[in-house]
């Protein structure tokens, strides 16, 4: 049997054409093979699988994703199964329910076969910040997958799996999708539940899918999306689909130092737009301020959310009798780095005396920013941007620099501080080293248009 590269469909007639039971024992020596390279998962959900294929039995083959494998990042609770976060603390915690996503999931015939890997609580931009070993971009593995879902990108990139699920809170779908040439959704801010989400920072955190193919990304973001009363913040909404006609390309976008291999090739693609739709040169701004925004208002709510760590009530535990030192070593034991940084960050930020000089004003940015996006599309259906400035960068390169790290999520966030839906694709391939890189662009909607994004690349030929 060749699992390599398969679709939804492809996987689904292949279990109905065959025993399930035989076909999962040989997919999972499939997966332990190739992961050996690729180090995407953090570890495989065997037992979970076959007994959620024992369920089948009864439930309507019609099932959307009947006997469909789904790799899940290992910050989304699955029931039963370890939930690390790609963290040292959460590394023996078992989950003692299903996020609303994973539940849809199953009841739609989903098989979860394993949780990946991921920077520390979704913290990084390269998967080098999980607590366990880093994961490798399956183009290139001297290059790393994108963060912080690197490892749900490198899986579905690397042809193991037809579908995972990551999570975005600055682009951390996007951007890993980009460096892994599939398709990442980041949908709109509550149009998907977060309940099970281990959070980050709750005001940006979404939950979104990964797929090689646009139809199979879209099955999964409609099975996902919608009201939740576990999540206050999610709603129930009509989707809305526009007929694109105007299509916006930032001019701030060109000034901040995308590589010319990236602006080579979107200004091709650009070019072949112009035949069918008006390409509109607009200005968003606030583009600028984006980062430094999101850095303050991310690490704020990161400081507030990872409170809870202090080794009383879950997770790693230092073992002593004094209370202050449980909670002090807990955490330096626990934590990496990259987490202690932000935490120590936003701690600073909310502080006595500094919070209306930069929270505050941090979110008077936000609205700023949100409405700059409202204003560009009175005048255009869909914004286009790349969803990196650069290509996929080689394991170790930007380690020992936290701020180039950052700015590798310089056109992503923007997005999600403006609460928007937005799909990052394989555009092309650039050779460098003798390998093939792919170089994703993303396309930005208004609120709730996620459909409007995939109809409009099916119209011009993506599948």
């Amino acid at each position: 049997m060749n699992f390599k590269n398969l679709t939804i469909q492809e996987f689904k007639n292949l279990v109905l054409n065959n025993n399930p039971f035989d076909v999962y024992e040989k997919y999972f020596e499939f997966l332990r093979e190739e992961d050996v390279d690729l180090k995407s998962f953090l570890f495989f959900t065997e037992d979970l699988a076959f007994k959620l294929l024992e369920e089948l039995k009864n439930k309507d083959k019609e099932l959307p994703l009947w006997g469909v494998p789904l790799a899940v990042k290992d910050n989304i609770l699955v029931k039963g199964e370890r939930c690390t976060a790609g963290s040292k603390i959460l590394e023996n915690y078992l989950a003692v329910y299903d996020a609303t996503v994973i539940e849809k999931l199953k009841e739609a015939g989903a098989i979860i076969i394993g949780k990946t890997n991921l920077d520390e609580f979704a913290m990084g931009s390269s998967t080098e910040n999980s607590a366990y070993f880093p994961t490798l971009n399956p183009f290139d593995h001297t290059r790393v997958p994108g963060g912080s879902s690197g490892g749900s990108a490198a899986a579905v990139g690397g042809g193991l799996v037809p579908i995972a699920l990551g999570s975005d809170t600055g682009g951390s779908i996007r951007q890993p999708a980009g460096f892994c040439g599939v398709y990442g959704l980041k949908p709109t801010y509550s149009a998907v539940s977060r309940y099970g989400l281990i959070a980050m920072a709750s005001s940006l955190d979404v939950i979104g899918p990964f797929a090689r193919k646009l139809e199979d990304i879209e099955l999964i973001f409609k099975i996902i999306r919608g009201r939740d009363e576990k999540d206050s913040t999610t709603q129930n909404y009509q989707p809305k689909i526009k007929e694109v006609k105007k299509i916006g390309v930032p001019q701030e976008v060109f000034e901040m130092g995308v590589d010319e291999r990236i602006k080579n090739l979107l200004e091709k693609f650009l070019d072949n737009l112009k035949i069918n739709y008006e390409i509109k040169k607009i200005s968003l701004p606030s583009l600028p301020y984006a980062l430094p925004t999101y850095y303050i208002v991310m690490t704020a709510e990161v400081s507030s959310n990872l409170a809870r760590y202090d080794g009383i009530r879950y997770g790693f535990s230092y073992k002593t009798q004094d209370l202050w030192e449980k909670y002090f070593k807990s955490r330096e034991y626990g934590l990496g780095d990259e987490v202690k940084r932000r935490i120590l960050l936003g701690t600073f930020v909310l502080s006595y005396g500094y919070y209306d000089a930069y929270y505050k004003q941090a979110l008077k940015a936000r609205r700023f920013i949100f409405e700059d996006f409202q204003k560009a599309f009175n005048e255009v259906d869909l914004i286009l941007m790349p969803t990196s400035p650069t290509l996929p960068f080689k394991l170790g390169e930007k380690t020992e620099d936290p701020l180039a790290m950052y700015l590798s999520d310089i056109f992503t966030v923007p997005i999600n501080l403006a609460y928007l839906p937005a799909l990052s694709f394989n555009l092309g391939f650039v050779e460098e080293e003798g390998k093939k890189l792919p170089v994703g662009v993303q396309l930005v909607a208004n609120l709730f248009e996620e459909e409007t994004i995939f109809n409009f690349l099916r119209k011009i030929g993506f599948e």
